[in-house]
């Protein structure tokens, strides 16, 4: 039997529509989602407690209260960039397990926990704390293609994070470029030398087409969970759609005991909202097309989406083609890092600079610079010299894991905003989006004094008898 992972609520609509979908969108559908027979829903991490700050006015700890309270069945899943947690750099160690720890209390069951460059060292810490708070404690490997990540690399790789703790190993393909028979013998090699007690999970995104027949040969070759989408939101730049694997693997050894009725009844119910949010231009045609430059360049979805504005601030759409075959020779220069939040967007960004200016690394972003310099972590492989002295020069680079050099850091984060706290997970906004954390605090200090006063203004007239 086949598991299945939900990821309607968080990455479906973060790959295809900018993280937009909003919490009374999801909570009307919670309740059917429980009761589908999923191994998890994945609804939390990722980009959605930025987007709910950022941009929709809510606080992504009450959303995840309340997804808990309206799915009290399945597992609940996040995504987690180890020592980046949910932002752009590395936090200090007690962040961290204050992090992991609030997120537990407040509804995870199930973390998934990755580095953009698989330093174990980055991921250490939030593993620690993940089976310290009783949540599934799910080690990822970020795969990519380089002459240093190969099956043999990945193999190792999953068996040092089991032997840290693991309780299943996840496969992260996130530009879709994992294909068919290399994952088979990636399953393969990893059921080889991992407990039998250790899940293999495998992640995967349709934007090149592929996802489905990469499902089904890692099924074959034992993996245990897959990632899908309702179609409402599924396929794509999402993942393979829920219901085509459900009748794929139906009365086979692998069936998923899930019934197809019942999915896809259960997308039909999202279908207006993936129409509201085509309407409101977040869901876009190019999010849904079959794009082959994922396997040529190795581009993630949202990647290509971020090239396109950069290009089109830039007026520069017209070097579209010469930036996608620049990416494969900045991550090259830099060392071969997978192409995942935040490395895709150094290595994006890089390449628009050295096309647009006209001279390779004539700009340089500070992101590079300090990717360059160790400040995320080990490159995968040794960065080309002549790169490395032109950008960095004399300048000593960081051998220790980054956060090592970091000095508590939750204490501080408390004291700066003392006056807008109102929950203890307040702090824990704050530190990862300072600012964007700051003006929700506003907006929502502003909310709450109108209906308080609204409230007042009423019971004004009230007579007590």
């Amino acid at each position: 039997m086949v598991k299945l992972t939900e990821t309607i609520l968080r990455d479906a609509h973060q790959s295809q529509a900018a993280t937009r979908m909003r919490l009374d969108e999801m909570l009307p559908m919670a309740s059917k989602l429980d009761e589908v027979g999923y191994y998890s829903i994945e609804c939390w991490g990722g980009a959605t407690f930025d987007s709910c700050l950022r941009f929709l006015n809510e606080d992504p700890w009450d959303r995840l209260r309340q997804l808990k309270k309206a799915m009290p069945k399945t597992k609940l899943q996040m995504l987690l960039r180890g020592q980046n947690i949910l932002g752009y750099k590395h936090y200090a160690d007690d962040v961290v397990d204050e992090f992991v720890k609030k997120s537990i209390e407040n509804g995870i069951d199930v973390i998934r926990i990755f580095d953009a460059l698989n330093d174990k060292r980055n991921m250490a810490q939030a593993m620690k704390s993940c089976k310290k708070y009783g949540a599934v404690c799910e080690a990822t490997i970020s795969y990519t293609t380089s002459p240093v990540h190969t099956n043999e690399y990945f193999i190792k790789l999953a068996k040092e994070l089991e032997d840290m703790g693991a309780d299943n190993i996840c496969i992260k393909d996130m530009a879709g470029i994992l294909l068919p028979y290399v994952a088979y013998d990636l399953v393969k090699g990893m059921k080889a030398v991992l407990k039998p007690e250790t899940l293999i999970h495998v992640h995967t995104h349709q934007t090149a087409g592929t996802g489905n027949q990469t499902y089904l040969k890692c099924i074959e070759a034992g993996a245990d969970i897959i990632d899908t989408a309702l179609s409402a939101l599924g396929n794509g730049t999402s993942q393979p759609a829920t219901e085509p694997m459900v009748a794929i693997l139906q009365n086979t050894p692998y069936d998923t005991g899930i019934d197809l009725k019942t999915v896809s009844d259960l997308s039909n119910m999202f279908v207006p909202i993936a129409d509201r949010l085509k309407k409101d231009g977040w869901l876009t045609d190019k999010s849904l097309k079959t794009d082959v430059n994922a396997l040529i360049y190795q581009v993630p979805g949202g990647m290509l989406s971020n090239l396109v504005g950069q290009l089109k601030k830039l007026g520069a759409m017209d070097k579209y083609e010469q930036v996608l075959a620049e990416v494969p020779n900045v991550r090259k220069d830099l060392g071969y890092p997978p192409l995942v939040t935040p490395t895709s967007q150094i290595v994006g960004t890089q390449a628009v600079f050295n096309i647009v200016s006209g001279e390779r690394y004539k700009m340089v972003s500070a992101e590079t610079k300090g990717l360059l310099r160790g400040e995320y972590g080990q490159l995968p492989a040794e960065p080309n010299p002549e790169i490395v002295k032109k950008i960095l020069g004399d300048e000593e680079r960081i051998t220790c894991r980054p956060a090592d050099r970091l000095q508590p850091e939750l204490d501080k984060y408390r004291e700066e905003i003392k006056e807008y706290i109102e929950q203890d997970e307040d702090v824990l906004s704050y530190a990862l989006f300072p600012q964007v954390a700051l003006n929700y605090f506003k907006y929502r200090q502003a909310n709450k004094y109108h209906v308080d006063s609204e409230v007042g203004d009423v019971a004004k007239g009230i007579q007590v008898v």
